[in-house]
């Protein structure tokens, strides 16, 4: 396992990290998400990202189990706060009050005193800016949290989240943004703006949700089984790539990882990470090999002439649809 700093902070974190978004308390059973956790820590992954959200709060739950036994100093342990967690009016957002309760919550069910990281899964047009970063401010000083992020902001929502922090002394060090060959729309501008304020990207589905894996072929129906067949798995966020241009066009990637000697999955991680801005790409697992398998991809250097190909061979949205909504579906 490589390693790099969170954005210009002096937190390092595994190149590779691992997230429990679909798996942990939902997806899979817990013996095997148990065997996925473990599988991570023995390859050398260090972080770990989970949040509130997740599973209706079981997820934090089974990796806070699953890492009860390590030593904590040893670890990175990330989480979010946003997305509801109860029916009341108030179990949601970035107020002060969410932010508060939310924080006792995910420390109780990760069974830690602190989380490295305390992540604002969205930004909330409901709340004013001013106090959400003050009530992180006070989540960072009473110790419960070492770093702040953000997740799925935009660049001017991180431009103006980062004065604020350096008014009140906390260390807003990076961004959690979907990332991979098919979808750059972080390029443009929240990257820029990044490396221009110090902070790391820590990108969500490197693999599309597993379509950069190969695995679902143009004409054909998803495998058994797989996530776009499964609701609970997010199954209508992957519908977007279930074309058969694009489906085509991944199979097409396949003689490059061949070339590199990597899997698709591999070559889809390392594509990432060769963004200097980049600090560590999650991955999630169902099953340990899938963790063996893909950590393999740390360390990997793509040469000028692959990523090129790579570029003309995709077709990537590389600006997001105004007139998209999210989903439930859409919460890594």
């Amino acid at each position: 396992m490589e390693f790099r700093h969170l954005g210009r902070s002096g937190l390092m974190v595994s190149e590779i990290s691992y997230g429990n978004w679909i798996t942990h308390g939902s997806q899979v059973e817990e013996d095997a998400a148990f065997a996925c956790v473990r599988a991570a820590l023995d390859a050398g992954i260090t972080t770990f990202d989970t949040a509130d959200v997740y599973a209706g709060t079981r997820a934090e739950d089974v990796l806070g189990r699953a890492l009860q036994q390590e030593r904590r100093e040893g670890l990175e342990i990330f989480t979010k706060v946003y997305w509801p967690t109860g029916p009341g009016r108030n179990d949601r957002g970035l107020s002060r009050k969410h932010i508060m309760e939310s924080i006792n919550g995910s420390l109780r069910r990760l069974r830690t005193d602190y989380v490295d990281l305390y992540q604002a899964h969205r930004y909330d047009y409901s709340t004013p800016l001013e106090e959400t970063m003050e009530a992180f401010a006070d989540v960072v000083h009473s110790g419960k949290a070492h770093y702040i992020g953000v997740s799925e902001w935009k660049a001017s929502q991180i431009r103006e989240a980062h004065g604020l922090a350096r008014e009140l002394r906390i260390p807003l060090v990076s961004s959690q943004p979907q990332y991979s060959m098919l979808w750059r729309v972080i390029e443009s501008e929240v990257i820029p703006t990044s490396e221009e304020l110090g902070l790391g990207q820590i990108v969500w589905s490197p693999m599309a949700q597993g379509v950069l894996s190969g695995k679902y072929l143009p004409g054909q129906p998803p495998p058994a089984g797989s996530r776009a067949t499964d609701e609970k798995s997010g199954a209508g966020f992957i519908a977007k790539w279930l074309t058969d241009d694009v489906l085509t066009r991944v199979q097409q990637l396949k003689p490059l990882a061949d070339q590199a000697g990597l899997t698709m999955p591999q070559l889809a991680i390392a594509w990432v990470l060769q963004n200097p801005n980049v600090s560590s790409a999650i991955i999630g697992a169902s099953r340990p090999d899938q963790v063996h398998d893909n950590v393999k991809a740390a360390g990997v250097k793509l040469d000028a002439g692959l990523l090129k190909a790579i570029d003309e061979i995709v077709e990537p949205v590389t600006e997001r649809d105004p007139a998209r909504t999210e989903s439930p579906a859409e919460r890594p």
